[in-house]
C-alpha cells in the first residue's frame, strides 16, 4: 500500500512521533493508522525500558487546581536534565498527570507502593465476596487475583487509564514521552488535596463525645 504523506501527517498530529517513524511505521503495518498507533506505542514502551535504569533527578513540580478551588494536587515528575525539565512538552505532561490525580484519584503511584496490609485486606474483602457469591473453592483465588488486577487499575497512578485518552494507561502515556524525549522519566509523588476532606468524620466523634456527656447527666 502507499503511504502518502496525508497519513504521514495524521499519525504524527496523533502521536507526536517523528515524521520518519511515523513513515517507517506506517510502511510495516500496511498503511493502518490505528495499528501504527499501537506500533509506536509498542516501540515506546521498548525505549522506555532500555532507559529506566538511568538517574532521574531533575524535572519539575507541577500543581493543578480543579472545581473552583476544591481539589487540588502536587505531582514530582523527575527527568534527567534541567534543560528537558523546562520544555514545554515536559510541562505539559506533568500537568496533565496533575490534572489526572485531580480527576482520578489514585491512592498509589506504582504497584510497588502498595503495602502489603492494603494488599492483605483487599484479597480478603475479595475473597468474602467471592464466598458470599458463591463461587466454587477452585475459582476463588483466581477470581480473587482478577479482582486484585481491577483494583491495581483503580487505585495505582500509572497503571489508571489516561483521563485524556482512555485507550493508554499513564504508563504508557510516559512511555511515549520518554521514546520521544530521550531521557527518562519517573513520576516520583503526589499529594491531593480535598477541600473538607476528614471534617465530616471529626464532627461525627465530637457530636458522639456530646451524645455521650449527655447521656451520662
Amino acid at each position: 500500500m502507499q503511504i502518502t504523506a496525508q497519513m504521514v501527517k495524521e499519525l504524527r498530529e496523533r502521536t507526536g512521533a517523528p515524521m520518519m517513524q511515523c513513515k517507517t511505521v506506517l510502511q510495516e503495518v500496511g498503511g493502518s493508522i490505528e495499528d501504527a498507533i499501537e506500533a509506536l506505542r509498542k516501540k515506546g514502551l521498548a525505549a522506555a525500558a532500555k532507559k529506566a535504569g538511568r538517574t532521574a533527578a531533575d524535572g519539575a513540580v507541577g500543581s493543578y487546581i480543579h472545581a473552583g478551588g476544591k481539589i487540588g494536587v502536587l505531582i514530582e515528575v523527575n527527568c534527567e536534565t534541567d534543560f528537558v525539565g523546562r520544555t514545554d512538552e515536559f510541562q505539559q505532561l506533568v500537568r496533565d498527570l496533575a490534572m489526572h490525580v485531580a480527576a482520578a484519584d489514585p491512592r498509589f503511584v506504582a504497584r510497588e507502593e502498595v503495602t502489603e496490609d492494603v494488599l492483605a485486606q483487599e484479597r480478603e474483602i475479595f475473597s468474602e465476596q467471592v464466598r458470599a457469591a458463591g463461587k466454587p473453592d477452585h475459582l476463588v483465588d483466581r477470581i480473587v487475583t482478577g479482582k486484585m488486577e481491577k483494583f491495581f487499575a483503580e487505585s495505582v497512578l500509572l497503571e489508571q487509564p489516561f483521563i485524556k485518552n482512555p485507550d493508554q494507561t499513564v504508563s504508557q502515556l510516559v512511555a511515549e514521552k520518554v521514546a520521544k524525549i530521550g531521557e527518562n522519566i519517573k513520576v516520583r509523588r503526589f499529594v491531593r488535596f480535598k477541600l473538607g476532606e476528614g471534617i465530616e468524620k471529626k464532627a461525627d466523634d465530637f457530636a458522639a463525645e456530646v451524645a455521650a456527656m449527655s447521656a451520662g447527666n
